[in-house]
Formats: C-alpha cells, structure tokens, sequence
C-alpha cells in the first residue's frame, strides 16, 4: 500500500471564475483522494490533497496546469500532515 500523505497547493494565475474547483474536484475524486479545494480572497485557489503518494503527486501537477480556460503562472507546494480526512469538497 502507497505511503498517505498530505499537500497543500496555492495556485495564481486566472484561476477563480474558469471552472477549477470543480475541475479540481473531480480529478481529486478520480485518484481517489481526500481534501478540498476554495477560492481565497487575494484571487487564488488553495487546494489541500490527501492520499496514496502518487495520486497526490498527480493532482498536484494538474494543478500546475488547470482547466482549460484557466491561466497558472504559479504553483506553491507545501508539504502537510495527513488528518485522515474523508471525501473531497469545494468550499
């Protein structure tokens, strides 16, 4: 079984209004992982991913990306605890 491990992702760019925490949501959902995902009032998305290493790793690099009419130009990771969350949601 993967290690579980806890990231937190604040995401720039136009990334509020394009659809990325849904999006966000729904890759989260198909690796399987817990956390959630909200705008904040600077302009950015904050994302915090809970699971098996390599889905983390694989949310964490959609984020770098985005939806399509999203626009990243920067990506902060910071490494966090697992809590032993349940589900994923959009806050």
């Amino acid at each position: 079984m993967a290690e579980r491990v806890r990231t937190r992702v604040i995401v720039h760019g136009r990334v509020q209004g394009v659809w990325f925490r849904e999006n966000c949501r729904q890759q989260a959902a198909s690796l399987g992982l817990a956390g959630f995902v909200r705008n904040l009032e600077d302009g950015s998305v904050e994302a915090e991913f809970e699971g098996a290493a390599p889905a983390v790793d694989r949310a964490v690099a959609w984020c770098r990306i985005g939806p399509p009419r999203a626009t990243v130009t920067s990506a902060e990771v910071t490494p966090l605890s697992p809590t032993g969350e349940e589900g994923f949601r959009v806050r």
